[in-house]
């Protein structure tokens, strides 16, 4: 029978050797230039907003994202961005740069039907957990802006796993239909590796804050996110809490890409979030509309 991934050991990689390994043979996609850009022009003393306009201007595609990012509900402005320059001004650069992080991530790999659907599925539970931030407040440095991007990046990994083992779809399955082991032990038990290393790594790699690649590293790992500050900084643990609540969510209002996820989770969630369960179906209540404006 052959394995759906390149042979592997079910042992768990050290971080020298998953970084050695994710980074020669899986394939991790270099920052792009424009990220580069960016960076080198939030660096000076005083950066040029007018430079980065046309920055992004010179990419419709990318300017046009920017401003839906902009003008969407869940961050709250109230009043809409009209032009490149005007969201930049509204977000702010860090939000800006980020924003356009998530916008790159989907273009760099093809635009395969199964792949697709992963990336329509991100964006639903990222801007769903922009939503829960303006629902349940701004706390450990968490703002709406960054549930967003957290929500974009979380399961990068994936699609690079895709692309790499032609044979991880099964993977997937396997791991969504599990009620008790963490996904990520069921992907090492058949691959060399799993989306959340993967992920956490190229998240670095593109240079986004340690504390969302830290937590793309553990959002399958109930044990450290039970054992914060110690194991992962608050921070960390409310984006992961809030993405899979933001999934949650989504399938239920949807009943698609259907996981075993939150019933794994949702305890250890409900206390990162200071939560219960009444506050979870009363959000689940108005979740239905959020998801359909969002896919409207």
């Amino acid at each position: 029978m052959t394995e759906p991934c390149a042979k592997g050991s079910a042992t768990t990689p050290s971080m020298e050797q998953a970084l050695e390994l994710s980074l020669r043979d899986i394939g991790i996609p270099p920052r792009p230039l424009i990220l580069e850009q960016i960076s080198e022009e939030m660096r000076r003393a005083e950066p040029d907003f007018r430079r980065m306009t046309n920055i992004v201007s010179a990419d419709v595609a990318l300017a046009a994202g920017l401003l839906r990012t902009a003008n969407s509900p869940y961050f709250g402005f109230e009043s809409r961005a009209k032009t490149v320059m005007q969201a930049l001004l509204m977000l702010g650069l860090e939000a800006s740069s980020r924003a356009i992080a998530g916008l790159v991530l989907r273009r760099i790999f093809p635009p395969l039907p199964a792949i697709e659907r992963f990336w329509d599925g991100s964006a639903r539970v990222a801007r769903t957990a922009g939503w829960l931030v303006r629902k349940l407040g701004v706390r450990d440095n968490v703002r709406a802006d960054d549930a967003y991007t957290y929500g974009l990046f979380r399961d990068c990994g994936i699609p690079i796993l895709m692309k790499k083992f032609p044979g991880y779809v099964d993977v997937l399955k396997a791991a969504n239909t599990e009620p008790e082991r963490s996904f990520t032990a069921i992907e090492q038990t058949r691959c060399p590796t799993n989306h959340a290393l993967v992920g956490s790594l190229m998240a670095h790699s593109w240079l986004l804050p340690d504390e969302l690649s830290d937590a793309i590293r553990h959002h399958h790992d109930a044990v450290t996110l039970a054992s914060m500050p110690q194991g992962i900084a608050t921070a960390s643990a409310r984006m992961v809490a809030l993405a899979q609540l933001a999934e949650h969510l989504v399938q239920r209002a949807t009943g698609m890409s259907m996981t075993r996820e939150w019933g794994k989770l949702d305890g250890v969630c409900q206390t990162i979030l200071a939560i219960d369960g009444t506050v979870v179906e009363s959000l689940a209540a108005e979740a239905p509309a959020v998801v359909a404006d969002i896919l409207g």
